[in-house]
C-alpha cells in the first residue's frame, strides 16, 4: 500500500475548525485592496423607486463627487423585490430560490443607475469584476453594481420565515469589507435609525451613535438596516462603522464621506 503524500503546510493536519487555530491567526493584518474607496448603497425602496424626482439630483450629486472621491455605487431592489418575494413565499419557494429571484431586481436597478451615470463614466460591473476595481478607479470610472450577495441557491436559512437574511445592505457591507474600503455608507429615505418606525411613530427617538452589541441588545421590532449587517460588523477586520444617511438630503453623502455624522453611525464593539 502506497504511503499517503501530504504537502507541508502550516495548517498541515488541521481540521480548520479548531478554536485555537482561529485565535492564532486573529492578529494577522489583511490587505486593504482599495483603502480610499467609499461604498455607497442606494436602495431601491430608499431612492430608485421614487423615480426622476429623487434620482436625477442624486445622480448629479454622485457624479460630481466621483471627480474627487473613489466611489462604488451599490444598488438595492426596492418595491419589486417585495413583490416577487411575496409571490414566491405564497407559492412556497425555498429561501435560496427567493434569493435568486430578488437578485435579478437589484441587477436591473444597477443597469439603470449605471446608464444614468454614464456621463460621469458610470460603468456597470458584476461580482466577478470586484478585483478590477483598482484599475477601473485609476481610469476614472464610476462603477455601479447590484448589492445582492451571490449566495443564490446557497443562501443561509433564515432564523424565522423564509426571507433571505443576506440582502443588499449586507451585500454593500461585505463588498466594503473585502475591498478594505474607507467608508460603508447606506443611503435611506429617513434620517437614520430610530427606536420605532418614524413613519408610523413621528415622535420616535432618534439614535445618532450606537455599537453593534448595544443595537442587538435593544432587539428592536423594526430596523432601517438589515440585522445581518449589525451581526457581521462585530467581527469585521476592516469596516469598523456603518453610516446610515438620508440620501434625499443634498450634501449628506459628501459630509459622510468626509467623516461627519449626518445620520446614524453603528460602530463595531
Amino acid at each position: 500500500m502506497e504511503k499517503r503524500f501530504e504537502m507541508h503546510s502550516g495548517l498541515q493536519g488541521e481540521t480548520l475548525v479548531r478554536k485555537g487555530l482561529h485565535r492564532r491567526g486573529k492578529g494577522r493584518e489583511q490587505i486593504r485592496i482599495t483603502p480610499e474607496l467609499n461604498v455607497i448603497k442606494i436602495g431601491g425602496h430608499a431612492a430608485i423607486d421614487y423615480g426622476r424626482e429623487v434620482m436625477y439630483p442624486l445622480v448629479e450629486e454622485l457624479g460630481l463627487l466621483s471627480k474627487n472621491h473613489q466611489m462604488l455605487i451599490v444598488t438595492g431592489g426596492g418595491g419589486r423585490v417585495r413583490h416577487i418575494m411575496d409571490v414566491g413565499m405564497d407559492l412556497g419557494m425555498p429561501t435560496g430560490v427567493l434569493a435568486e429571484l430578488s437578485a435579478k431586481i437589484s441587477e436591473q436597478n444597477a443597469i439603470m443607475v449605471s446608464i444614468l451615470l454614464s456621463k460621469y463614466n458610470g460603468i456597470r460591473i458584476h461580482t466577478g469584476d470586484l478585483l478590477e476595481l483598482p484599475s477601473l478607479l485609476k481610469l476614472g470610472m464610476l462603477p455601479v453594481m447590484h448589492g445582492t450577495p451571490p449566495y443564490g441557491l446557497y443562501e443561509h436559512p433564515a432564523k424565522s420565515g423564509s426571507i433571505p437574511p443576506h440582502r443588499t445592505d449586507t451585500g454593500a457591507f461585505l463588498i466594503s469589507e473585502v475591498m478594505g474600503a474607507k467608508n460603508c455608507i447606506i443611503g435611506k429615505n429617513v434620517n437614520g435609525l430610530y427606536m420605532q418606525n418614524p413613519v408610523t411613530h413621528p415622535d420616535a427617538e432618534f439614535i445618532k451613535d450606537i455599537t453593534a452589541s448595544e443595537l442587538l441588545e435593544l432587539n428592536l421590532e423594526n430596523l432601517v438596516i438589515e440585522p445581518m449587517v449589525v451581526e457581521l460588523l462585530k467581527d469585521a477586520a476592516h469596516i469598523k462603522e456603518v453610516k446610515i444617511i438620508n440620501c434625499h438630503v443634498k450634501g449628506n453623502i459628501e459630509k459622510a464621506i468626509k467623516g461627519k455624522n449626518v445620520g446614524t453611525i453603528i460602530r463595531a464593539d
